[in-house]
């Protein structure tokens, strides 16, 4: 059975229900992905960025609590997380969500 996606440090319900709304549904689906792709997902399903929340899940992917990044780490960090919102605004992605509901719900696309 696979392990929920809350079985990683620092996610919880929360995160749980943020990634199941982009189709990520395990913990090892989510560690397949890894950080970046997983959060380039959640901003195409419309979810605001947040750099914290993007830090807290690349230090809970390594086994590490969430306040665990700092110093140079964290400014890195900051700067991948600056070049994977590029492109994204919220209006942006929530309506590439819409039409992708859409699009599903009318049979269209499948949504995975």
């Amino acid at each position: 059975m696979p392990e929920p996606v809350s079985s990683i440090p620092n996610l919880g319900p929360a995160s749980e229900a943020a990634f199941a709304r982009v189709g990520i549904t395990s913990a090892e689906a989510l560690r397949a992905l890894g950080a970046d792709e997983a959060y380039r997902r959640l901003l195409e399903g419309g979810s605001r960025p947040h750099f914290i929340g993007y830090y807290v899940l690349v230090m809970g992917l390594q086994g590490r609590p969430w306040n665990d990044c700092k110093g140079e780490e964290k400014k890195a960090l900051r700067k991948r997380f600056d070049a994977l919102c590029a492109g994204f605004n919220r209006s942006d992605a929530r309506l590439r969500a819409d039409v992708e509901r859409m699009l599903s719900f009318l049979g269209v696309v499948e949504r995975g």
